[in-house]
């Protein structure tokens, strides 16, 4: 497989991209932390892409981009109040968030009864997620190797893995999103990043 470097501005490489997520196919794109791995997140061959493409184990979870709001029922049945709370703060942005996620996710997306969900400040992220509809996404790198804050990270590692890398210069946070389950009383931050603890702290106190 020969992959493709494309210009993200260029309306012909949206396409391209829109065009090789429907057909079932993983596309890297440019998110507002770090470069992001993307497949549709309904349908369990794209989702098996995905961890074939970084060698990641399969009993890792890999969380979903949503564009807006209402894409968020899609995924969970009961997105919490606490959830709601954190997002109402920090969406778009480098938070994401584990709540119950429906009975139609395929568990090889999530092998318990959770997922985490983000929304991204990124306009190029935006508009897949936006004409395509919730994507699953990891980083685009190889499973344990450095995270990649521009295509040419993910060239380096993802080529001739990837069918098709969106180039949109470098990642302006260059920090995986903070992580919070919340799915109980209180948030339990698993992985601090772009968005720091005492914000999320002094939010809920």
């Amino acid at each position: 497989m020969d992959t493709s470097l494309l210009p993200a501005e260029l309306e012909s490489s949206i396409q391209k991209a829109l065009e090789l997520l429907r057909s079932g196919d993983c596309v890297a794109f440019p998110t507002d932390t770090v470069y992001g791995l993307g497949a549709d997140p309904f349908n369990i061959s794209p989702i098996i892409k995905l961890f074939e493409v970084k060698g990641r184990d399969s009993n890792k979870a890999i969380a979903v981009l949503v564009g807006d709001m209402d894409q968020i029922s899609l995924i969970t049945d009961s997105f919490t109040p606490l959830a709601r709370k954190l997002v109402e703060k920090f969406w778009p942005g480098g938070l994401t968030v584990i709540v119950p996620k429906r009975h139609d996710i395929p568990d090889l997306l999530s092998p318990n009864q959770t997922i985490g969900i983000r929304m991204p400040n990124h306009p190029i992220a935006l508009r897949l997620l936006n004409e395509f509809g919730p994507l699953a996404t990891t980083s685009a790198n190889i499973s344990g190797k450095q995270n990649p804050l521009n295509a040419v990270d993910v060239h380096i590692q993802l080529n001739n893995r990837v069918p098709l890398i969106l180039d949109g210069g470098d990642c302006f946070g260059g920090i995986p999103s903070t992580v919070v389950d919340c799915t109980g009383e209180k948030p339990v931050i698993l992985r601090e990043g772009a968005v720091p603890s005492d914000q999320i702290e002094a939010l809920i106190v």
